[in-house]
């Protein structure tokens, strides 16, 4: 879209919602799922981290929607109602990943409160999750077409702003 200096994608756990604007102009909005343990920022809280993040990596492009990714990999399956029937526990991480990295040093960034250490990513989720309500293990969900157009509207180096 342009060089990433002037987005921000906005997150808020209250809202449970995220807009991607543009100097003062929102260019995306969607639904959102945060933690369902909270915020936090320690490292196996098992929170979603707040502050001011900027995307790592932009992993996945090109492939099909609903690829299940295990370490950022894809694995070779897409995923199917029957797979996830299959695989009831299996936190699903969908169709396209962004690698969060904080920048605030001390509360998202080194030490026991590093985000992009902790592996918090905006990932795709089954759409049959329900959105609008904290139900991750940290990261951000969104439902896979909205991710795949967010996707295409980001790139490394955008910035992130995680608030309650």
């Amino acid at each position: 879209m342009n060089n990433g200096n002037t987005l921000l994608l906005d997150i808020s756990i209250t809202d449970q919602w995220c807009r991607l604007l543009n100097s003062d102009t929102c260019v995306f909005e969607a639904a959102v799922s945060t933690a369902l343990k909270g915020v936090g920022e320690h490292k196996n809280s098992g929170c979603t981290p707040r502050g001011l993040h900027t995307i790592r990596a932009c992993i996945g492009a090109h492939q099909a929607e609903n690829t299940v990714f295990v370490g950022r990999r894809p694995t070779g399956e897409i995923y199917t109602d029957q797979l996830g029937v299959e695989f009831p526990d299996r936190d699903w991480i969908l169709t396209r990943i962004l690698w969060l990295s904080g920048l605030e040093l001390g509360k998202n960034r080194l030490a026991n409160v590093d985000t992009m250490q902790r592996y918090i990513y905006i990932h795709g989720c089954p759409d049959s999750l329900p959105l609008g309500k904290p139900l991750s293990h940290g990261c951000i969900r969104l439902h896979n077409k909205d991710l795949l157009a967010l996707f295409d509207l980001v790139k490394p180096g955008t910035k992130v702003l995680i608030h309650e």
